[in-house]
């Protein structure tokens, strides 16, 4: 049994393929990034669902795809989990970049991928190999247009009363803003990332509001002049997204790129599908 899994910070799509690579079944996680969880929860959330347990030791192959995977250290951590669960299986761990690129490209061709999820992240694959200009901090220092990043926008607006009342009415009875639930999710609870990550939704919920139509081509502009524009050869290439933020909110991100000259490829919500193809290609081919 072949187990393909995209893991961002929020959850994580699993797929079991047979030997002739037929899909057994598919199944979810919560998310399992390294940077943010301890061993013990990452433990418990692969114990805890019925699928893996159950199959655990028929895998053979296990090809992963992570967010908070980006350094050895990461990997290595990751890796020693999955080897003591998956006791039967070669394990290959990768940054969710990688599936990105897996899923949205020729992997051939040039171009830049970007993550705009829970997270975000930006990558220029030149054919044969990735590169990246800009080593992430995570969400606390990055993550520009991001679901943490506008997450984080709304609560500050909310509680500096920049927001409008119209909207500050309608997020107060949408969202628990007391300040001690939100101060015991961001420095108590695992996952504070996730849980701003959120908010995110308010925003394309409301997007055609002026005020949010500001937040969000500030948040892009950010991200393109921080993320994209590292590369020399953004304008010469596509530049493809995946992610909900990129995919809710394709529209403004289409106008901000053409804004800024670049061109816009493939725009995928989920790359679980478009990874299965790939490594069907590779492995049965």
């Amino acid at each position: 049994m072949i187990l393909i899994v995209d893991s961002g910070a929020t959850k994580s799509d699993w797929i079991a393929l047979d030997e002739d690579g037929n899909k057994l079944f598919f199944t979810q996680t919560l998310g399992l990034s390294p940077e943010v969880l301890t061993r013990e929860i990452i433990q418990d959330r692969l114990a805890n669902n019925f699928e893996l347990n159950k199959h655990r030791k028929e895998v053979t192959h296990l090809y992963f795809y992570g967010a908070g995977c980006g350094t050895v250290r990461m990997r290595k951590f990751l890796n020693s989990i999955f080897s003591n669960y998956f006791v039967n299986a070669k394990i290959d761990v990768k940054e969710d970049t990688y599936a990105a690129i897996y899923s949205t490209i020729n992997p051939d061709e040039p171009a830049i991928v970007c993550i705009l999820g829970t997270g975000s992240n930006c990558s220029y694959w030149d054919g044969s190999q990735l590169i990246q200009k800009v080593t992430s901090l995570g969400y606390i220092l990055m993550d520009d247009c991001s679901g943490n990043h506008f997450g984080r926008k709304l609560i500050r607006d909310y509680y500096y009363h920049k927001m409008p009342s119209k909207l500050s009415t309608k997020f107060a009875q949408q969202y628990d803003l007391d300040a001690d639930v939100i101060k015991n999710h961001l420095y108590k609870e695992p996952n504070p990332n996730t849980y701003l990550a959120t908010f995110a939704r308010f925003i394309i919920e409301n997007k055609d509001e002026e005020y949010s139509q500001r937040v969000i081509k500030n948040g892009m502009q950010l991200f393109i002049d921080n993320a994209i524009k590292q590369y020399e050869v953004a304008k010469t290439v596509p530049v493809h997204f995946v992610g909900s933020i990129a995919y809710y909110l394709q529209k403004e991100l289409k106008e901000k790129m053409e804004e800024n000259g670049l061109r816009v490829g493939n725009i995928m919500r989920r790359p679980i599908d478009g990874l299965v193809e790939y490594h069907k290609n590779i492995i049965f081919s």
